[in-house]
Parts: C-alpha cells; sequence; structure tokens
C-alpha cells in the first residue's frame, strides 16, 4: 500500500497530492518552488488573495486543471515553522484527511519533506501524516443498507522523499499501525451492546492471538466460581450472558518477570443495576467497556510492531443488569484477594470487576500495572470531557505513563489520593472495603478502591469516563507507546 520514492513529486499521478504549508512570508521556496512553478506563480497569488491559507488548521483543497498530473492538491496549513512539532503536523492533516473523505480517493501522494523543518525530522513527519491520516477517515457504518453506489476504497500512498527509503517506510508503518490500533478500540466501542457482549470482545482477543501469535486464556463463569472471583462474579451475576476473563500475553523472549500490564474495564452495558440509571444517563452505557476497547486496540498495536519487553492485556467483561440473581446493595461479597468488601452501590460495578483482574493480573506475574476505565461521573466534573484522570501508587512509573501520553497527545491530570481517602474507602462495619464511600471526591474514591488491590505493585489508573466520550479510542496510544519505550 505504501511506496518511498524519490524525485519531484510533482510528477505523481494519484488522485491527490498532499502538501505541507508552513505560513511564512516567502509561501512556496524550498521544495513547493518547483510546484509553484508548474502553476506559473498562480499558487502564490491565491495565497496573496486570501484564497489558500498555511495558518494553523486552515487548509484548501485546489485543482490541478491539468497543470500536474495530479487531479488535486490538498494543502495542509501547519502555522509557523519554528513552532511546528509532530502535533501540529498531526492536527493540520486531521483537519484536511477529514475534508478529502468526500473526494472518494482511491490513490495519494504525499509530498513528506514539505512538512519536515529544522525540528521536525522526515521520520518524525511521516509518523504525525500517517497516523493523522487514517484517524480522521475513520468512519464507523454501523449497520445502516448500503447505498448503490459503490464505496471508493483507498488502494496506495506513494510518499515522495529525499530522506532514507528505509528510515520513512518504517515510520509509515508506525503511524498507520497507531491509528489502526485506535480505529479498533472506536470500532468495538461503538458497537451495539446485544453484538460486543463479553463472549464477542472474547472473540476479538481469540481473533488478536491468532493474528500476532499471543498466548490467551478465557476463564469462563466455572473457572472464576473455582478459584474465588467473587467481586467480578457478583456483578455478573445479574446477567445470562456469561462473563469472560480475558488474558493475552506478549512473550517477544523467554524472560516473564516484572510484565507490563493493561487492565481494561470491560463492562459491556451497565444498567447500573438494582442503583439503576436515569432514563437519559442509561443511554450510551454500551461505551461502559471503553477501557477494554483500548487495551485491545493497544494489544493489536503491539502485534504490529513487536516491542521487547512482554506484555499483558486482562480483561473483565460482563453486563451489569438487574434480575432476580442480581447483586443488591448491602451485600457483602469476597474478591479473588480475599479481602471483603461492602456493596453501597451497585453503580459503581467498575472497581468491582477490576479489583478481581488486578489481583489476576498480578498472580500471572505482573510487575507494572496500568488499569483504564470509563469508571466515574466524578471525574468529568472534576477535569471535563477532554481530560483523563489519573491516580498512582509510584510516582516513577507514573511518570512513565506521563511522557508517554504527551507523545501521544492524550491529556492526563494527577488526582491525589491520600491517607485520610484511603480510611473512608476502608470505613465499613461489615467488611474490609466499602465500593461506595460517598459523592465527595467521587473520582478518588472509585480509582483508590482499586488501589487497595494493586498494594505494592506499581500501578496508574485511568478514569476516561469523559475523554472516551469526547475523544473514542483514547489512551490505546498512550498505551502502545509506553509498551514500546
Amino acid at each position: 500500500m505504501f511506496t518511498i520514492k524519490n524525485g519531484s513529486f510533482t510528477e505523481t499521478k494519484s488522485d491527490a497530492l498532499l502538501v505541507g504549508l508552513f505560513d511564512k512570508p516567502l509561501k512556496f521556496e524550498g521544495v513547493l518552488q518547483t510546484l509553484d512553478d508548474s502553476f506559473k506563480g498562480n499558487l502564490t497569488e491565491l495565497v496573496k488573495n486570501g484564497d489558500l491559507s498555511a495558518k494553523k488548521g486552515q487548509g484548501a483543497v485546489v485543482p490541478t486543471m491539468g497543470q500536474i498530473q495530479t487531479k488535486r492538491i490538498i494543502f495542509a496549513g501547519i502555522g509557523k515553522e519554528k513552532e511546528a512539532d509532530f502535533h501540529t503536523i498531526h492536527e493540520a492533516v486531521t483537519n484536511v484527511a477529514k475534508q478529502s473523505k468526500k473526494y472518494g480517493l482511491e490513490s495519494i501522494a504525499v509530498a513528506l519533506d514539505s512538512f519536515v523543518t529544522e525540528n521536525v525530522t522526515a521520520v518524525e513527519a511521516a509518523e504525525a501524516i500517517f497516523e493523522a491520516f487514517f484517524m480522521a477517515r475513520f468512519q464507523y457504518m454501523g449497520y445502516r443498507t448500503p447505498g448503490n453506489e459503490p464505496e471508493k476504497i483507498l488502494k496506495s500512498i506513494d510518499v515522495w522523499t529525499e530522506a532514507d527509503a528505509v528510515e520513512a517506510m518504517a515510520a509509515c508503518v508506525v503511524g498507520k499501525a497507531m491509528a489502526d490500533g485506535t480505529n479498533t478500540a472506536r470500532r468495538l466501542t461503538a458497537t451495539p451492546p446485544n453484538m460486543m457482549t463479553a463472549a464477542d470482545l472474547a472473540a476479538h482477543a481469540q481473533k488478536l492471538a491468532d493474528q500476532y501469535g499471543f498466548e490467551i486464556e478465557i476463564l469462563e463463569r466455572a473457572d472464576m466460581e473455582k478459584i474465588g472471583m467473587g467481586s467480578f462474579l457478583a456483578v455478573a451475576q445479574g446477567s445470562v450472558a456469561p462473563p469472560k476473563m480475558i488474558t493475552l500475553k506478549y512473550k517477544p523472549n523467554e524472560e516473564w518477570e516484572d510484565v507490563l500490564t493493561f487492565v481494561g474495564k470491560g463492562v459491556t452495558f451497565d444498567t447500573g443495576g438494582y442503583s439503576i440509571k436515569s432514563k437519559d444517563g442509561i443511554v450510551g452505557m454500551k461505551t461502559d467497556m471503553a477501557g477494554a476497547a483500548a487495551v485491545l486496540g493497544a494489544m493489536e498495536i503491539i502485534g504490529e510492531l513487536r516491542p521487547d519487553q512482554p506484555v499483558m492485556a486482562v480483561i473483565p467483561a460482563t453486563d451489569n443488569v438487574i434480575s432476580g440473581h442480581a447483586f443488591k446493595p448491602d451485600d457483602v461479597i469476597t474478591s479473588l484477594s480475599g479481602k471483603t468488601i461492602e456493596v453501597k452501590n451497585t453503580d459503581a460495578e467498575g472497581r468491582l470487576v477490576l479489583a478481581d483482574a488486578i489481583t489476576y493480573a498480578k498472580q500471572q506475574r505482573a510487575g507494572r500495572i496500568v488499569d483504564v476505565a470509563t469508571l466515574t461521573g466524578g471525574v468529568i466534573i472534576a477535569l471535563g470531557k477532554d481530560k483523563t484522570g489519573a491516580l498512582t501508587n509510584n510516582e516513577p512509573f507514573f511518570e512513565q505513563v506521563l511522557e508517554a501520553s504527551h507523545e501521544a497527545g492524550e491529556f492526563i491530570w494527577q488526582l491525589p489520593l491520600t491517607e485520610f481517602d484511603k480510611k473512608r474507602i476502608r470505613r465499613s462495619d461489615v467488611a474490609d472495603l466499602n465500593n461506595s464511600p460517598g459523592r465527595e471526591g467521587h473520582a478518588i474514591m472509585g480509582g483508590g478502591f482499586i488501589g487497595e488491590f494493586a498494594e505494592n505493585i506499581p500501578w496508574v489508573h485511568l478514569d476516561i469516563a469523559g475523554s472516551a466520550e469526547m475523544s473514542p479510542g483514547v489512551m490505546t496510544r498512550t498505551l502502545a507507546i509506553l509498551a514500546l519505550s
């Protein structure tokens, strides 16, 4: 699909040519001078007249009218050259890639060197372009009846550059893998809950295992009962759909110690149980498995890019529904760790399924754990929908996660977890822990509850309740970058 080409990109015969444009007085110079010459200086005139802007976030599609062999040029406005970095290029390409979808492109050329600056190498630019381009073109079609007109599929991309061809190709592959994994997470999250049950999540995990050679283990209800996963099974006991505890293991070598582990909340639909949600609040709860989707998307990227370190994914998958068998407020349940839990709120179920998943991950030699979950509405009240809330018991490990999130462009903000918070979580007259100690600091209470099971293992909790709604697929690339670092 990708081809690296040397020479002048004006020679391309693709359906469109993607060009980066910096906001500076001499708009067409260097690698773009030949392009303007082909148009007899008319591109400069378009800039002067305001029909073509290089300002950050701006873009334009210009028909070539036979001046070069490609049909149209897609200009991505990047802004000031000195301010350009991976993320500004990513944003610029995202904007124009969304616009380009309407043209039904079957082939595209990229003038890679037009995106290169003193601060941005060809390799960095290529990764940013491919990641942004394929993420922007993602569209979930769902189960709508297709139209009569056949869909045009992008078949080829020619990357024109003077940079090293092997390095440029590797960067394109990385960018495409990052986009594909994120889009997988988006697709899984968007799928209707009757078509994305725990069994469906397990089937997707099995597909990844078959494709990338992961070890896979799927515990059934009887398996979980045998080993005592009482916390997870309490949430699952109201459902007729069988729960699954899904484990994927990526083993690049024989070592299996200090394993980087991702734990994703896989509640495929959350009614709230007997602490039932409102009519408006219950709509959209198919996305309560966005943490699991992010983990599966990250594992897809890991399978494609093959990092040196071992990685494990653990996903507790079930739905949380009401029936005569469902768990109730005031129940006391016993977790896999042996800790007992007083249930004060059946809608605080995510922390219950994650409790046993983290204990199980520790039994499988997890050395560092990141859990990802649409855990609390409280994180939205605290931080808004554009930020992911984080808690940790290990600052050095959190700094690694934070660095990965910066590289991915996915904002996270650390919340405090104090001894006073821990005392609230442990405040119960009948059990070791209380799953819902009150509304105050709700996001901290939810994450802190999970931390009771991480104990002394380096752990970071990521609450994506808001950010997954605003940016579906969020944290997929952060997890993948952490594994690749």
